[in-house]
């Protein structure tokens, strides 16, 4: 399948203007405008240190994953500039983010070596460059949701918010070649500690009792 393959979850609707008087391209407001902008100059931060990164990369299953993710981030880069430019829908459909190969998670700690700071370039290595990128794509998701609710402009809102669950997934395919080389350990809670956290919150049952609006509480 296609990493970018469509997906008609993600198909972005054009919005009405409510004011006839406002042309798209000028149908944004002001919290909008820095938004967008720190999030397009982060997607271009992302994407060049996503290139200085290719340099030290010595796994091939890692160049895949980095060139892969270049070009999808790169493809949204593009929608968004254009639709934030024009107000309007851009001329290509958002794309979904597909993980080629889905493994299973391994748990437990395995002996590693301490860690500590590189002492020189020679230094640099997969474990260290992958986990810069899962940074890079966590911050990034982080941003796009917490910009994406202050943009007024409907079709700038949507594409933006759409990408989310992308980060997210290039997040994920990081997480898993970090795990798979145990550069990324996940730890397990015994079965009993995980049954009482499992069993710790239930469904709310029943009509809630909500106070009327206009009466007082006491």
């Amino acid at each position: 399948m296609n990493p970018n393959s469509m997906n008609p979850q993600n198909v972005v609707q054009p919005t009405l203007n409510a004011n006839p008087n406002v042309t798209p391209n000028m149908n944004h407001g002001g919290h909008e405008m820095f938004d967008v902008h720190e999030i397009l100059s982060s997607t271009i931060n992302v994407l060049d240190q996503y290139m200085i990164f290719r340099t030290f990369v010595q796994s091939q299953e890692l160049i895949g994953i980095l060139d892969r993710q270049y070009n999808f981030i790169l493809s949204q880069y593009n929608l968004t500039a254009e639709c934030f430019a024009s107000g309007q829908k851009p001329h290509q459909e958002t794309a979904t983010y597909m993980i080629p190969n889905m493994v299973p998670p391994v748990y437990g700690l395995k002996p590693s070596a301490p860690k500590k700071p590189n002492q020189s370039l020679a230094d640099v290595k997969d474990a260290g460059i992958s986990g810069h990128m899962l940074g890079l794509i966590k911050s990034h998701a982080s941003l796009l949701g917490m910009s994406c609710s202050e943009i007024t402009n409907g079709t700038v809102r949507r594409v933006i918010a759409s990408q989310i669950q992308h980060f997210i997934e290039m997040a994920y395919e990081i997480f898993m070649f970090q795990n798979k080389n145990a550069y990324y350990q996940v730890p397990q809670l015994t079965p009993s500690d995980t049954q009482q956290m499992l069993q710790a919150y239930i469904p709310a049952t029943g009509a809630p009792q909500m106070p009327n609006s206009n009466k007082p509480l006491h």
